[in-house]
């Protein structure tokens, strides 16, 4: 039993470009070494390539 008390979650802020949190964690998950710029980078790369 922990001694401190409970650990509330962060919330997730919304990803600036669409609103969504649901891709605010997809880019979390992406980034490497906390390159986080680097990591929307490639996501939004992914989505024009997709369009």
């Amino acid at each position: 039993m922990p001694r401190r008390g409970k650990v509330e979650r962060r919330e997730v802020m919304p990803e600036p470009r669409y609103g969504s949190r649901l891709l605010a964690k997809f880019i979390n998950r992406v980034m490497m070494r906390g390159k986080k710029s680097l990591a929307e980078r490639i996501v939004y790369q992914a989505f024009r390539e997709v369009q």
